[in-house]
């Protein structure tokens, strides 16, 4: 059966040698759920990535999202609508496998200023304070968090255990998160689909 979050679900999977573990890539816009046996990835600029987990079920889920630059214009309705839907889409998977919303813990990274085309308008503090007090209002604590400053990161993800690694990266080898970051954002520009108002 087809659900309509299936189309952000990542699909770059590969076995990670050097955790002996099956692994999911997350790419911007997309977000992946698993349980045991499974390690998350994700690169992060001025994106920012919520892993959730319920702590007793060993299942969690990690997502990569960055709100659109609204040109300072309402930053709260339209741009919150991207960063909302991407924590929803998340959190239904979890609680559709069983996870239980009361059972839940986060640990957010990323929102570096590391584009200078997305610095002046400092989108990556407001994909912090976004994550953060979208977090605070759904009352799931956050336990572990590495946001801001000015470089990218790569996050490994345990699910079932909630174990984390952050790997700060050096700018130089860093092209294709760039590109990858900018696309991303073109794509934002155009107009909000659909379905993201089902979960506002």
């Amino acid at each position: 059966m087809q659900h309509a979050f299936d189309e952000h679900l990542a699909v770059n999977r590969y076995y990670d040698r050097n955790f002996k573990s099956e692994a999911a890539k997350i790419l911007p816009g997309e977000y992946f759920v698993a349980g045991a046996g499974m390690l998350l990835v994700t690169v992060l600029g001025s994106c920012v990535a919520a892993c959730i987990r319920d702590v007793e079920a060993g299942i969690g889920g990690m997502n990569h999202f960055m709100l659109p630059d609204d040109g300072g214009r309402d930053s709260v309705s339209s741009s919150a609508r991207y960063g909302t839907y991407a924590m929803e889409v998340l959190i239904n998977h979890l609680l559709k496998l069983g996870a239980r919303r009361n059972r839940l813990e986060a640990k957010v990274f990323g929102g570096g200023a590391v584009l200078s085309s997305l610095s002046s308008s400092n989108v990556g503090v407001r994909n912090a304070e976004f994550v953060l007090n979208y977090l605070k209002t759904e009352k799931i604590p956050v336990v572990a968090k590495d946001l801001l400053d000015s470089y990218p990161r790569k996050v490994y993800y345990f699910p079932n255990s909630g174990r984390v690694l952050v790997k700060k990266l050096h700018r130089v080898h860093n092209e294709t998160l760039f590109s990858r970051e900018r696309d991303y954002k073109a794509r934002l520009s155009g107009p909000v689909a659909g379905d993201v108002e089902l979960f506002i």
